[in-house]
């Protein structure tokens, strides 16, 4: 094997700050845009920001609709109809997601669906999908988000349930990348204690799992034609995750226990976007992998703080259920990354076995915040495990991130381990 020597690394064009959002009309007029669709659910749609987004807009002469019927955790059969809906009130000139990273991967479909030809399940990521990539240019998407976690606003990732199959999976492609990131820590303040925990998670996961990637230099070496927007752990991307955990370390118990925090929520806002930076080139590995059939496969449980009209694990919450066990069986790939990692989320951290901090740091803060203890805790038993496997094991995108080659023997040993935490 000839070993890579070439990483790549790309972002949107970023505005940070409070009051950012005011000037979303401004900075779609550079791109000629005259008429754009806002894209939002209707739990974002009732806290007034979306509409707030499409005032301003029109305040610089720019028509401006909005949508607001975004299913939280997209399906397949909530993204046609957010694409229908598109096509039939069209053409738009760009579009601006407003919202968690539901509304902004539903953007990403609608924006992909309406330049290019074919099905959704044509661009699904392979071997759930057709595994397609765009053939047209797509329009410029300005990514607005108003929770802090998925980091989808610096991605090239749109994912999404697929009913039939019951397994989630998404759609990757450099092209679904943001045109624009508006981050304006103002919009967060509406979040539940139990979705800032949940997103948090989510962008702790980012970072750590992004950190602790398979180098660049492991891969084996790509042709230009083939290179991918994760292409593992690399030097800029390290750079972004470990001041996102830092941040994370000195703010996010304080943005849970106190929504109302400024300084805390617009840390938890930088977090994510430096996270988004990081993982949006390095790539994530097993806890994202698990988290795709928990959330995909749930039954009952209903979480505090998220819409009650149906069972839900938000996918942050997912993500982090099995992340200490993952950890552990990651450690011994790169065990000062995994060790420097526990010292930066909590500092001054104490473990008999070095192979623990991470996992330790993890669970006090899980506990803290009130993340559920494992995912016996949202309805798994030993009895689905083999069902949750067989769904992660799907995940082979992700799977080629991990340090560590894991098996399905391997993946079922860290759920059961994580049936409780604690």
């Amino acid at each position: 094997m000839t070993a890579e020597t070439v990483f790549t690394y790309g972002t949107p064009d970023l505005k940070f700050g409070a009051g950012a959002a005011d000037e979303i009309g401004f900075d779609l007029g550079r791109y000629g845009v005259r008429r754009v669709l806002v894209v939002t659910d209707a739990g974002v749609a009732a806290t007034g920001s979306p509409q707030r987004v499409a005032d301003a807009i029109r305040g610089y002469g720019i028509e401006a609709e909005i949508f607001t019927d975004v299913h939280v955790e997209p399906t397949d059969a909530s993204l046609r109809h957010a694409v229908d809906a598109a096509r039939q009130s069209g053409p738009w000139d760009a579009f601006v997601a407003v919202g968690g990273g539901s509304s902004i991967d539903t953007a990403k479909a609608v924006n992909l669906l309406t330049t290019n030809p074919g099905d959704l399940m044509d661009y699904v990521n392979a071997p759930v999908g057709g595994g397609r990539g765009p053939s047209q240019p797509l329009k410029p998407l300005v990514a607005v988000p108003t929770t802090t976690g998925t980091g989808s606003e610096s991605t090239t990732i749109c994912v999404l349930d697929v009913l039939d199959l019951k397994v989630k999976t998404g759609i990757s492609h450099v092209r679904l990348r943001p045109t624009l990131a508006v981050v304006d820590p103002l919009l967060t303040m509406t979040q539940p204690a139990i979705v800032t925990a949940a997103c948090g998670m989510d962008i702790l996961c980012h970072a750590l799992e992004s950190y602790t990637a398979m180098p660049y230099t492991a891969f084996e070496r790509k042709r230009p034609e083939q290179r991918v927007p994760y292409c593992g752990a690399n030097p800029v991307a390290d750079m972004w995750s470990e001041k996102a955990i830092e941040l994370l370390a000195r703010s996010f118990r304080a943005a849970v226990a106190d929504g109302d925090d400024v300084a805390a929520r617009t840390d938890m806002a930088l977090a994510a976007t430096f996270a988004g930076m990081g993982f949006g080139n390095a790539g994530v590995h097993i806890p994202h992998a698990n988290a795709y059939p928990i959330a995909g496969g749930v039954r009952e449980y209903r979480p505090d703080g998220y819409p009650d009209a149906e069972p839900l694990v938000p996918h942050g919450m997912a993500v982090a259920l099995t992340a200490p066990e993952a950890f552990r069986f990651t450690f011994p790939a790169c065990p000062d990354r995994h060790v420097r990692a526990a010292g930066l989320l909590a500092p001054g951290i104490r473990a008999d076995d070095p192979a623990e901090s991470l996992p330790t740091a993890l669970i006090a803060l899980m506990r803290d915040i009130g993340i559920p203890n494992g995912v016996g805790a949202v309805g798994y038993s030993e009895a689905d495990v083999d069902n949750l496997v067989a769904g992660t094991m799907k995940q082979q995108r992700l799977l080629a991130t991990a340090p560590r080659p894991a098996t399905a023997d391997d993946i079922a040993g860290i759920f059961v381990r994580s049936l409780s935490l604690w």
